[in-house]
């Protein structure tokens, strides 16, 4: 007898649809079949779509960043996550230079992250690393944390990696089975001046400072035979510059994120009354180049929501420099890109990040053997956004009117969410392992 069955629904399935029905024991996938067995529990999924859960690889939940904490601890930030069909999350580690202080910094993040309701893993973040590559990735390796971040800015606070030990580690990539995950801006070219205000941010971080810096990061990826993951990709430019000039390591040795806010917003809102809401980085882009960025959706390889809401109040600042960077969106990212792209948003949320970062076949599938991560979509179902389980006490897509919502969310063969209400669940820690 199996432990609980998905019966009648429309499988999402290497690509298309079946109408199976799927079996699950001890939180694995144990059974797809157009047979029907006993089972402890049965969910009824006529006229749905079932898909395999989702898999934010870019979130911080509960991020200190000196006067302000991110809105949403692990607590929070996984509910309001698991309302958004998203089963695993990987967070990042605080920024250490040396290999001595990555098993510290892993044991403080992974402490912080036992209440999260869904599973969890986390990148291992590098500040400033001078002579310590070979140490970091050997403790990397011990630690079966395969993905490490890199700033190519932030040189303020001292969280930049310079050239030199940015090729060093594409060096290592590929004999040691690791991923450089790199926030792309050109740290030159970001204007710091102190009376800048929300208006000015497109100004201060300007969209030529992540084009120039993510063409000469694609340059070391191909000329040291590394591989890179570019994080938050935010403009249309930059992203046809890569296709055009790169497009041998595109979806090979360098993968391209972006995330929701960047399809849906532009910098006009930094001129309205509210703009502080969106101040991030890096920032909204011009109409024109979200547009662009749009027409060539094809070519990102995944989709992150760069989580990290701050309380209205925080970011309500008259000078730039005052206010937290970030907004939160875990809980509306698929539905918000599915009401653009359909089904082709799916697999960049799901198998796409899996085989990325090291979870598949884990995760990301839904196959006899994998994890019982399931998402189940009402595609019939209408409502408008409005307040959503994050503790950040605003929604930039609030009053947005959707199609088709997300109804019930599964954790290893666990219910977290069932039909639109909260029942709890216990998420695991997860080591990671790339396999290319």
């Amino acid at each position: 007898m199996y432990d609980l069955g998905i019966i009648n629904g429309n499988l999402y399935i290497d690509g298309k649809y079946e109408k199976l029905n799927l079996y699950i024991t001890n939180e694995k996938i144990a059974k797809i079949s157009n047979e029907t067995y006993e089972c402890k529990e049965s969910y009824d999924a006529e006229n749905k779509k079932v898909f395999p859960g989702f898999i934010d690889p870019h979130v911080h939940f509960e991020l200190n960043v000196g006067k302000y904490t991110s809105c949403d601890d692990f607590y929070t930030g996984s509910v309001s996550a698991a309302y958004g069909g998203i089963t695993t999350i990987i967070d990042f580690l605080d920024p250490i230079a040396t290999g001595i202080e990555v098993e510290k910094a892993l044991n403080t993040r992974k402490k912080l992250a036992e209440k999260s309701v869904i599973d969890y893993s986390f990148h291992v973040t590098i500040r400033n690393p001078i002579d310590e590559i070979d140490n970091i990735v050997d403790e990397m390796r011990r630690l079966q944390i395969p993905t490490v971040k890199l700033f190519t800015t932030y040189s303020e606070s001292d969280r930049r990696t310079y050239d030199k030990e940015i090729t060093k580690l594409l060096g290592l990539t590929k004999e040691n089975n690791i991923l450089v995950l790199a926030h792309i801006e050109n740290d030159d070219l970001i204007d710091r001046n102190p009376a800048f205000k929300v208006k000015d941010l497109p100004k201060s971080r300007c969209s030529e400072s992540e084009l120039k810096e993510a063409l000469k990061l694609a340059s070391f990826t191909k000329d040291f035979n590394g591989r890179l993951y570019m994080v938050h990709l935010s403009s249309g430019n930059t992203l046809k510059a890569l296709v055009e000039y790169y497009p041998d390591i595109l979806n090979k040795d360098f993968f391209v994120e972006s995330c929701p806010h960047y399809f849906n917003f532009s910098s006009n809102e930094y001129s309205e009354e509210n703009g502080f809401l969106y101040v991030m980085a890096p920032p909204l882009r011009t109409e024109e180049e979200r547009e662009l960025l749009r027409a060539n959706f094809d070519y990102i390889n995944t989709i992150g929501t760069d989580h990290c809401p701050f309380s209205s109040e925080e970011k309500n600042k008259d000078k730039l420099s005052n206010v937290p960077m970030g907004i939160g969106s875990v809980e509306h990212s698929f539905n918000i890109m599915y009401s653009i792209y359909k089904d082709k948003v799916i697999d960049k949320m799901t198998i796409g990040p899996a085989k990325i970062h090291g979870l598949y076949p884990k995760k990301g599938i839904l196959a006899v053997g994998s994890d019982a991560d399931i998402v189940i979509y009402d595609p019939l179902s209408t409502y408008i956004i409005g307040e959503d389980n994050s503790t950040c006490d605003y929604n930039i897509y609030a009053g947005k009117e959707i199609k088709g919502r997300i109804e019930s969310t599964i954790s290893r063969g666990k219910f977290i969410i069932k039909n639109n209400e909260f029942i709890g669940g216990k998420g695991k820690y997860l080591t990671r392992k790339i396999l290319y």
